[in-house]
Parts: C-alpha cells; sequence; structure tokens
C-alpha cells in the first residue's frame, strides 16, 4: 500500500535564509503562464546554501487563463519588484534572477535598481511568431491562442494551473514589458549571468544577441545549456544552473557594483 500525495499548488516561496549565506538576497521570478514551481528546485537549493530567497507568485499566474487577461506587465513587474525590495532591505547583497519572461522582469530590476548581479534562464526578449508585432490589433479578432509546447519535453511537470489557453491581450502585455527590459539593458551595470538552453523553441536566439549588444556592463558570462527544453530549471541541466548560480552569487556578493537607477 502506498501514501497518496496532492501535487504542490502555485505558491510564493520565501526563505529567511541561515548561517553567513543569509546576507545574501536572490529574487528569483517565474515565467509567463508559469508560478514559482517552474524555479521551486532551483528556489530550495539555494535556500538550502543558506540564502535568503524570494519567489513571488505574480498576479494572473497560478490560477486560470482568464486571470491572466485580466492583469498587465506592470502588475507582473511591480508583484516581483516588491518582492525585491523587502528582500534587499533585510540583506546585505541582493541579486535579482528568473526565469523565460522572469529573466527580462529581472533585468529590468536591474536597469531600475543597484543589485549585485542578475542570473537568469533563457531569458525573454524576443518572440519566434513575427505576428507578435500585431498583436495589439490581433487580440480584437482572435481573444485567445494554444499555448506553445515542445513536442517531446524533458523538464518535470507541474501543475500551474489552467493555462489551456493564451490570452493574446496578455501577449500584447508581454511585449510590453520585453520592450521595457530591452531600453533598460543599456542601464545594467551589475554581473549578468545568462543561461541558455540549446534546445529552447519557445525564446530565439534573438533574445541572447540583444544582451550581448546592449547590456551595459561587459562583465557577461553566457553558459550554453546542451540538453534541456525551455524550463531547464526542471531538466537535465538544472544541477548546472544551481552550482553555476551558487559560485556566481558567491563571488560577487563582495563586490562593488554602481549602477543608475530610474
Amino acid at each position: 500500500m502506498t501514501e497518496s500525495s496532492n501535487p504542490p499548488v502555485p505558491a510564493a516561496f520565501s526563505y529567511q535564509g541561515h548561517g553567513p549565506n543569509a546576507r545574501i538576497g536572490i529574487a528569483i521570478c517565474h515565467g509567463f503562464t508559469g508560478s514559482p514551481l517552474s524555479v521551486l528546485p532551483w528556489a530550495e537549493h539555494l535556500a538550502a546554501q543558506g540564502f535568503a530567497v524570494s519567489v513571488p507568485l505574480l498576479p494572473g499566474h497560478g490560477t486560470h487563463w482568464r486571470d491572466l487577461a485580466r492583469s498587465g506587465w506592470r502588475d507582473w513587474y511591480g508583484s516581483y519588484e516588491a518582492a525585491y525590495l523587502e528582500l534587499a532591505a533585510r540583506t546585505e547583497a541582493c541579486f535579482v534572477a528568473g526565469l523565460s519572461m522572469g529573466g527580462a522582469i529581472a533585468l529590468l530590476a536591474a536597469s531600475r535598481h543597484t543589485v549585485k548581479g542578475v542570473a537568469v534562464v533563457n531569458p525573454g526578449l524576443s518572440f519566434y511568431d513575427r505576428r507578435a508585432r500585431y498583436v495589439g490589433i490581433l487580440k480584437y479578432f482572435q481573444p485567445t491562442t494554444v499555448p506553445i509546447e515542445e513536442e517531446n519535453p524533458t523538464a518535470a511537470a507541474t501543475q500551474d494551473g489552467d493555462y489551456s489557453r493564451t490570452p493574446l491581450a496578455a501577449v500584447h502585455q508581454l511585449r510590453k514589458l520585453f520592450t521595457s527590459a530591452i531600453r533598460g539593458l543599456p542601464r545594467i551595470a551589475a554581473p549578468a549571468l545568462v543561461f541558455k538552453s540549446e534546445k529552447d523553441v519557445v525564446v530565439p536566439p534573438s533574445s541572447l544577441e540583444m544582451i550581448r549588444r546592449r547590456l551595459g556592463t561587459d562583465r557577461l558570462e553566457v553558459v550554453p545549456l546542451t540538453g534541456s527544453g525551455h524550463v531547464a530549471t526542471l531538466d537535465v541541466d538544472a544541477p548546472v544552473i544551481f552550482e553555476r548560480s551558487v559560485k556566481f552569487f558567491l563571488e560577487n556578493a563582495a563586490k562593488e557594483v554602481s549602477s543608475e537607477t530610474s
């Protein structure tokens, strides 16, 4: 006889930290239509190392696609920024981090605040589908579309709510977020660590190229992930992300960083 267990539900994650690493804060942002469950193993690994960690559940996420349709990019960014500011107020060195859209939000935060560094996984700043440039008009004729799916995903599945449809109004908001994040890239002075999956069918290579061209700092390290798809934090390369990001946070926690705020 085996014990039955319910799958974890989407919820914010927070850890106060312990030991010498408790002075270091890491605010992590999940992706579009996702939830903290997609980055939870990363957050838990960092917490086990003693870091103070915060992963907010963004508005419109972790419930139903209809809720996503009623939220905007400023709501998503504002929720993450509030979590970052609360964490930064109680730690000596605070970093921003994120997955996919969460990477764009983390980069935007790094352009507006004096962070110690930014670590992102498959950060989204552009779309494969060229129709995205017309989504502001398309949303009035086609309210929803089907989500992008990988053919043979190797990442662990999570129950993030009902996002069987993607509201085009939310995609329009996502495009606005990308535009704002791209404009902020030249203002980022903190060191950056980017993990990029070679098999990513969700975020095109142009997102990474924009970071390479526009980032305000020359302290950029790109780590290729050869075995994972888009949600690499739940995939075979997750240990690479966990171990390399810990090294990045520890190496840069004591360094001085000057960044323009806006």
